[in-house]
């Protein structure tokens, strides 16, 4: 007697063209298409880039309403189109220059997975970049995202010297912490 196992049906695949519309229609942003959609930074935005465990730290301190993406362990903060080519000049002003951080800027030239838009289902895959401060549709983004005080943002826009610095911060609070536990202090 032959025993059959009902298989579960197939999920609908993620419709990676809808994606890509989305960002290009509703926000006037560049993607790029190939197994994934990806949002093609340097033109309306640029990217920093770091760890989760200090993104959020960054977030809380410094308020805001400007869009922020969660990827794994990876977080990342839209701040404004140059602002890339910014970040090695202010670190060093900032005096974080020659310190190992795991703070990258995404800018000209660069992508980043798009995630997927607020309000839509499905994930494309585990780990898939999500919004955890979505851009809103109809609204435009660029005037909320940091940037120089001399190019200036919106009005309640933050600073990009201070995003930089805060995030500097963070960086090496979790590099320094993350040190600490693979490394036994000595006591006397």
């Amino acid at each position: 007697m032959a025993f059959t196992v009902p298989l579960p049906l197939p999920r609908s695949p993620f419709n990676r063209e809808g994606v890509a519309e989305w960002y290009e229609h509703e926000l006037g942003w560049a993607t790029a298409r190939g197994n994934g959609v990806e949002l093609l930074t340097g033109l309306r935005f640029d990217v920093l880039e770091l760890p989760a465990a200090a993104g959020y730290p960054v977030l809380r301190r410094l308020g805001g309403r400007w869009p922020a993406a969660l990827a794994g362990r990876r977080m990342r903060l839209l701040v404004a189109a140059g602002a890339a080519e910014e970040l090695p000049g202010l670190l060093d002003w900032l005096e974080w220059g020659g310190i190992a951080l795991d703070l990258v800027a995404l800018g000209a030239g660069d992508r980043m997975p798009a995630p997927i838009p607020p309000g839509w289902s499905g994930s494309g895959s585990p780990g898939a970049a999500s919004w955890l401060r979505p851009p809103e549709p109809g609204r435009e983004v660029e005037p909320t995202l940091p940037a120089m005080p001399a190019v200036g943002g919106g009005v309640g826009a933050p600073c990009l010297v201070r995003l930089v610095d805060a995030a500097a911060s963070e960086c090496h609070r979790v590099r320094l912490l993350g040190a600490g536990r693979t490394q036994r202090l000595a006591s006397s």
